[in-house]
């Protein structure tokens, strides 16, 4: 099982290129930011995580110039998105934001995608909350025809254009991996229709454990191999033990968080110790 680092990048936090960096240095597998365009002052979509909605959601740099930042300075480490909110952005735009930093990283991007949570952050941005999977599947799926087609064309309810030409084309063939952010049965099965991977979202152990062999039952009545499907779990418990129940469930990375921070000494510190978890692990 490999151990990757989930970074919130905050205009008030550590460099983020500077943090990818340290993370290589110390041979972690991947590193991820998160995406929110912006949070509505409104607040009426309750905080999945309950309570008040932690500072750094409203402070978070554009995710794809801070990968791109980091792959400019590391040359092993995976590079992710947990998550892109695919549903507040352009898909042609997007398709080659994409390709940009998978040319840019050698091939080492991680697309992970969400329909989001925040009714209203989605409005801002012209999606109606009720519609949102099905508009982000069309969104991924125009994305992909622009990444693979030498001439894209793309004809839906919620993605609509003609014949378009769009260079780069990425290095990964046929494409990035996709990896979908839900946590819902519903959502396993888009997964295994439509994706490469799961983020599975807001579960503990055991109904992750349960989610698992509903995704790979899933997978196999539809005809696809339960481990061509990669499951990339957000973790927040840096612990041995749990690490160790992780990879027993046969997970193909656990991915901890580091705080938003300024304080890189102490940043490295974390780094150190989590390190030795992911080494033990490996």
């Amino acid at each position: 099982m490999h151990v990757g680092i989930f970074a919130p990048t905050t205009d008030y936090a550590a460099p983020t290129h500077v943090l990818a960096r340290a993370c290589e240095e110390r041979a972690f597998e991947s590193f991820w930011v998160p995406e929110h365009t912006h949070i509505p002052a409104s607040r009426r979509s309750p905080f999945p995580g309950g309570g008040e909605l932690p500072k750094e959601y409203s402070h978070l740099n554009d995710p794809f110039v801070m990968l791109a930042a980091a792959a400019a300075v590391t040359e092993r480490i995976k590079l992710g998105t947990g998550i892109s909110l695919v549903n507040e952005r352009d898909p042609i735009i997007q398709a080659k934001e994409v390709a940009s930093l998978d040319r840019l990283s050698n091939g080492r991007f991680l697309f992970g995608v969400g329909a989001g949570w925040n009714e209203e952050e989605m409005l801002n941005h012209g999606t109606d909350p009720k519609t949102r999977w099905a508009s982000l599947a069309e969104r991924v799926q125009a994305m992909k025809q622009i990444w693979t087609q030498e001439q894209a064309e793309y004809h839906g309810r919620f993605v609509d254009f003609d014949p378009l030409w769009s260079w780069p084309k990425p290095v990964q063939k046929p494409h990035p991996p996709v990896l979908l952010g839900v946590s819902t049965p519903r959502g396993r099965q888009r997964v295994v229709e439509s994706y490469d991977g799961w983020i599975p979202i807001g579960l503990n152990t055991k109904q992750l454990a349960e989610g698992i062999a509903d995704l790979h039952q899933r997978a196999r009545e539809y005809g696809r191999d339960p481990a061509s499907i990669e499951i990339s779990f957000f973790w927040p418990r840096p612990e041995l033990d749990a690490l160790e129940r992780l990879r027993e469930l046969g997970l193909h990375r656990a991915v901890i968080a580091v705080p938003a921070s300024d304080d890189m000494d102490k940043l490295k510190s974390r780094l150190d110790r989590y390190g030795e978890l992911a080494r033990a692990v490996a």
